[in-house]
């Protein structure tokens, strides 16, 4: 890589879509660190995320809604050397970027991501902790919701984000598997218990494996999404 790492300017690129609720522990989580950037990106938020956004004097732009839309736009935005996507309701551990620019200097590393841990005391969650930590481990598929991260060289490499309703990060960590190494983080990122919550922890879990594999078999990611969004496997 072109850019000396250990020095590299972080740009965290939030999308946002009414998350007034998070966005400001979300932002606030991510000081004390050095030379960071973040960006806010709105899809077209209705209550007042981009008021508090604001008021913690970070940057923020607006695009087209849609998550790899808007994360695209953000990082096209940016003059950094680094990229790290974070959802609204992720939190970083402490001391991220000295870890984002240790993983991103190994060998044939190309990104990465950080484990997951949920933000709620169910049993039923921790396996799925488990689960998520092993798939990402061993067959190098963090998801978005473990705050993935990699150059802007390598991202523009690929092609950036593929602007899809859903299953964006899956197919960037696909392109990306085959360029190079992911590397996991093993402290975690910590995330909101919310969709699992909403509609029940084995729901969601079998519902996303669905999801999955209809997508390897070629069902189109806009039917995808209106599976997902109207629970067309509520029977299930």
């Amino acid at each position: 890589m072109s850019q000396n790492i250990g020095a590299a300017k972080i740009c965290i690129i939030i999308p946002v879509l009414n998350e007034a609720r998070n966005i400001n522990e979300a932002i606030t989580t991510i000081q004390p660190s050095t030379n960071i950037e973040v960006i806010v990106v709105d899809g077209g938020s209705q209550d007042n995320t981009l008021e508090i956004a604001q008021s913690l004097g970070v940057k923020i732009i607006s695009s087209s809604p849609g998550r790899a839309a808007q994360m695209n736009a953000g990082a096209m935005a940016t003059s950094g050397e680094i990229l790290l996507f974070l959802h609204a309701d992720t939190r970083l551990p402490a001391e991220f970027d000295a870890m984002i620019r240790t993983a991103l200097q190994r060998p044939q590393t190309v990104a990465g991501a950080f484990n997951l841990r949920i933000d709620a005391s169910l049993l039923s969650l921790r396996w799925v902790e488990w689960g998520v930590n092993w798939r990402s481990r061993f067959c190098q598929m963090p998801y978005g919701d473990q705050a993935i991260f990699l150059t802007k060289e390598v991202f523009q490499q690929i092609g950036r984000f593929p602007e899809l309703p859903i299953m964006e990060d899956f197919e960037l960590m696909r392109r990306l598997k085959c360029i190079g190494k992911i590397v996991i983080i093993p402290v975690p990122v910590v995330t909101s218990a919310r969709r699992w919550l909403q509609k029940g922890v084995f729901k969601t879990m079998l519902l996303n494996q669905i999801i999955i594999i209809a997508y390897l078999l070629g069902v189109s990611p806009k039917r995808l999404h209106s599976w997902y969004r109207r629970e067309k496997f509520r029977r299930i």
